[in-house]
């Protein structure tokens, strides 16, 4: 699979997708999106690929946001379109784990983006913000209802209403990444989370995710009856059973998805 404005490759159980338009402090162009969304597609089609990392080329930009010489020109119907929003419930919804591995900018719809996986580690360098407010207009890609959902009201307000940049460590702070490491160990970092997401049964990630992403919609006693059934499902499987044999005889799990 080729493609023009990203890099696709799959390294063990972690299928890396790298935006490559450094030149452009890899802003999101409509080629772009398109061509993470074929990517995304084909890395929950890998059975080989238990999470999928998305990160940016180089060590300035994960992503500055939507490409500003596409937007000038973008009218009403043209952003009713799901174009970066589409891509983030594309990953939320996806059953696999996804990481965004973030490298400096990561602004507008670049955090958007990251915003639709399931967890975000950034390096020192890093900075985030929602500056749309400052362009006359506001965030189409979801941050208005995700980042209030991952940061709380507060913080969330701040950044939108506000759209001024936050440094790494204030994101950490506040829950929008949960590691920080040096740029020379971010990719590594990935890894060793994907390596990690691998060795748990295959239902264990998937279920996890579905049960997170539904209780945060449902009310309290729909999500805990829910949590109960999935829970009732995995204790029926074989994975189950070695996961215990496996702990109790002090070895390594071979799960097998069954």
């Amino acid at each position: 699979m080729k493609f023009q404005n990203i890099l696709y490759e799959v390294q063990g159980p972690m299928a890396l997708i790298t935006i490559n338009r450094a030149a452009k402090h890899n802003a999101i162009s409509l080629a772009t999106l398109d061509e993470l969304q074929m990517a995304v597609v084909a890395a929950g089609e890998d059975e080989e690929v238990r999470v999928i990392t998305i990160t940016g080329a180089g060590d300035r930009a994960f992503a500055s946001g939507s490409d500003l010489d596409e937007v000038k020109d973008r009218d009403l119907r043209k952003a009713l379109e799901p174009i970066v929003q589409g891509l983030a419930d594309q990953l939320e919804r996806l059953p696999k784990p996804t990481i965004a591995a973030i490298n400096g900018i990561c602004m507008g719809g670049g955090l958007e983006v990251a915003l639709g996986c399931d967890l975000r580690i950034a390096t020192p360098n890093s900075r985030f913000a929602t500056p749309e407010g400052k362009l006359g207009i506001i965030p189409g890609g979801g941050a208005t209802a995700r980042l209030p959902r991952i940061v709380g009201r507060g913080w969330g307000m701040e950044m939108l209403l506000m759209g001024d940049a936050i440094d790494a460590e204030r994101a950490l702070a506040i829950g929008l990444v949960t590691r920080l490491v040096e740029q020379s160990d971010l990719l590594a970092e990935a890894r060793r989370m994907a390596d990690q997401l691998a060795r748990f049964a295959p239902f264990v990630p998937r279920t996890m995710k579905a049960m997170v992403n539904f209780g945060m919609e449902a009310s309290l006693a729909g999500a805990l009856m829910f949590e109960k059934y999935a829970q009732g499902a995995l204790v029926q499987t074989q994975d189950k059973v070695e996961g215990i044999n496996a702990f109790l005889e002090k070895r390594d799990p071979e799960f097998k998805g069954r």
